[in-house]
């Protein structure tokens, strides 16, 4: 009995064996099949994970490389991309929208209603745009809206909030980005491209006010109605040239009830890298307007007060140099800036004293400034500007026994300290000595903030 169930269980067992062998590798292999697609879900999310990050690094490093070309302008590639910058930093909103919030107290040792450059002839509405106020007050504030209109055009508008409370339309224009061979077109209402400082927003000036050159001779910036072409040269060493026609209403032209343009202006600029911690630009540039009874009042030789107008040709020449430092171009930590431009205009046409005398007129007049900006720590920078104007020589032609002319230079020296927290948030102290008015020095003490919200392209070189 014992030996037949010995036999009947080795029967049973080897027929049990080849299934208990089949079922052993079918786990093994939804073992495996299960450990690979976890690995593969794994792989999947890293590589997803790595991508992403791989998207992000490109946009820094084309980013990265626009701000390069802001601070090293001879990368003519570059240098492509920067005119540019603008656009492709308003992408992330459609439309980028940026708002500039800017406060400003004065102390000044004289009466600004008496503001005037001696020697200089200004509309009334020019001066008013340029006089210095006492107390408390908004300075010019800002209101940008910019995007891509498609893959050819580039557009944006930007508002001007006044201490008046006035609005006015600074820049309102649109602008080419598909043109061939480095050509860019602009056209509508815009900041002109002549000297260094006209074509930049007021919240980026180092200083709380424009130059005494720019006020006498461009009413603090030049801006107009028209068409702008620029050509940026392919070479290694940055050479753009531009050329501008447009209706000139504002100083020192003024509103022209004619076809055909009332202003132009013709400009190159050239820059290079110097090593790796030094960068330049300089700058040629000429505006050329037809003021038609551009008018300003006056008081003259009998101590009467008059209004005068002129109508005929202005010419102004501008030269202007930045130089940059920075250590080894990383200006984080410590940076330096030599800025400088030298105005010279020269008028000739008709001018009519007190309304009821013509005669003819022309004037040579000139004026410089220079400023250097030292970041001395990160968020901190200190800053000097020394300016003068030459009132040059002046003719009145039949009215030189009935108006004044004066041998006297207004001069403006400027010290000035700033606190930046951040990329879009400045706090400034600035100190002057303001000789414009001839026998009077008025001793001057600003303290701005400036606050950037919403998107905000970067500046230019």
């Amino acid at each position: 009995m014992f030996r037949k169930k010995t036999i009947v269980s080795g029967v049973l067992l080897a027929l049990g064996l080849p299934c208990a062998a089949q079922a052993a590798p079918d786990a093994d292999l939804a073992q495996i099949r299960e450990e690979i697609r976890q690995m593969r879900q794994t792989y999947e999310a890293r590589i997803a994970s790595l991508e992403a990050r791989l998207k992000q690094a490109e946009e820094k490093a084309v980013l990265s490389a626009e701000t390069k070309v802001l601070s090293h302008p001879s990368d003519a590639q570059g240098s492509a991309l920067s005119t540019q910058h603008s656009a492709l930093a308003s992408n992330a909103f459609n439309p980028g929208i940026s708002l500039i919030l800017s406060g400003l107290y004065s102390n000044l040792s004289k009466d600004p209603a008496d503001y005037r450059i001696t020697g200089f002839h200004l509309p009334g509405d020019v001066l008013g745009d340029i006089r210095p106020q006492r107390g408390f007050s908004l300075a010019e504030s800002e209101l940008g809206i910019y995007a891509n209109v498609d893959p050819s055009f580039y557009g944006g508008i930007n508002f001007a909030i006044h201490p008046d409370n006035t609005v006015s339309t600074e820049e309102a224009f649109i602008q080419t980005t598909t043109l061939p061979h480095g050509l860019t077109l602009k056209a509508g209402r815009f900041f002109s491209g002549i000297g260094y400082l006209n074509e930049q927003h007021a919240h980026t000036w180092d200083f709380a006010d424009a130059p005494l050159a720019y006020q006498a001779f461009l009413g603090g910036q030049f801006n107009n109605d028209g068409v702008q072409m620029r050509w940026l040269a392919p070479t290694d060493t940055f050479l753009e040239l531009g050329a501008e026609a447009g209706r000139g209403a504002n100083y020192p032209g003024t509103g022209r009830d004619k076809n055909g343009a009332g202003a132009s202006a013709l400009y190159a600029h050239l820059g290079g890298d110097v090593g790796a911690s030094h960068s330049w630009r300089a700058g040629l540039s000429l505006l050329s307007t037809s003021p038609q009874d551009r008018q300003w009042d006056d008081v003259d030789a009998a101590n009467t007060a008059v209004t005068n107008s002129f109508t005929g040709n202005s010419k102004l020449w501008i030269a202007d140099m930045v130089w940059k430092w920075a250590p080894n171009g990383n200006a984080y930590y410590t940076n330096f800036k030599l800025q400088g431009e030298y105005l010279r205009r020269v008028e000739d046409g008709n001018l009519v004293y007190a309304a009821t005398t013509p005669g003819a007129y022309s004037a040579t007049q000139s004026g410089w400034y220079m400023q250097g900006i030292y970041q001395f720590a990160p968020y901190w920078r200190a800053g000097a500007r020394t300016e003068r104007l030459d009132s040059g020589s002046v003719d009145y032609g039949v009215n030189n026994a009935s108006l004044m002319r004066t041998d006297y230079a207004p001069t403006r020296n400027a010290l000035m300290v700033d606190y930046n927290p951040s990329e879009f948030s400045r706090i400034r102290l600035q100190v002057a000595q303001d000789k414009s008015r001839q026998g009077e020095s008025d001793n001057q003490l600003l303290l701005q903030y400036q606050m950037s919200l919403g998107a905000h392209g970067a500046h230019k070189f």
